[in-house]
């Protein structure tokens, strides 16, 4: 027997509620296993794509990057020692050996420019660096620009008095590490990093036998790693 339905209202009755729609549960269901799915799918492919291309993704997208990236540490070394060989094994400073010391503590890096009689940094008795001097300090600023820490910069003399009257090593000192202050920011190093710029004129000699040598007259760039004071 079929049946038919109407829509025709009879007079003095109040319409019947229309009946229960069944399985639309079933396509909500349906939407939400789809999109399950393809969140999966794509965090397993995400998974296998190289950070560089992460970030390349992120830029694309909009998103903002930087170039910091995390020293990898061995779990036997502390934080300054995996810094301090990693800044040692720079394809940047595979040139500027002769003129680049690195040293650590708990601590702090330091990385010390040294003023080489076959590689001067500065003219005698100026505190500018001078193109060889400013092609090393921007060579150093690459792999530093990968690294978080704060920065501080310290210029040295040798014994040598200078000779330029009322300008004595310490003002020639404060000049220098000012010099490469200024190539290191212009070379992409924020200056929110730097947080302290000296002059320390002969009163650290590198080599403490012979302070008058030129491998005194330095840049010392020092990486803080732990100091609540910085």
């Amino acid at each position: 027997m079929a049946i038919a339905n109407s829509s025709r209202r009879i007079a003095g009755r109040m319409p019947a509620a229309p009946g229960p729609r069944l399985g639309n549960w079933k396509l909500a269901y349906a939407d939400f296993l789809t999109a399950l799915c393809a969140f999966f799918l794509v965090m397993w492919i995400v998974h296998g794509v190289p950070a560089e291309d992460k970030a390349e993704l992120a830029r694309q997208f909009g998103a903002e990057t930087t170039d910091q990236q995390l020293v990898p540490i061995d779990p036997s070394a502390s934080i300054a020692e995996a810094v301090l060989a990693e800044l040692s094994n720079a394809p940047e400073l595979t040139d500027y050996r002769s003129s680049i010391r690195f040293t650590s503590d708990q601590n702090l890096v330091r990385i010390d420019i040294s003023d080489m009689a076959s590689r001067p940094l500065f003219e005698t008795g100026d505190g500018r660096l001078n193109p060889t001097g400013e092609a090393l300090v921007r060579a150093v600023s690459t792999p530093l620009k990968l690294l978080p820490y704060a920065i501080r910069i310290e210029g040295h003399t040798d014994s040598t008095p200078s000779l330029t009257l009322g300008y004595s090593n310490w003002e020639l000192s404060a000049d220098r590490a000012n010099s490469a202050r200024r190539v290191l920011a212009a070379s992409g190093i924020p200056e929110t990093r730097i947080k302290a710029v000296a002059g320390l004129a002969d009163t650290r000699p590198l080599l403490l036998q012979t302070p008058h040598l030129p491998a005194n007259r330095r840049i010392s760039i020092v990486l803080v790693i732990r100091d609540a004071d910085v």
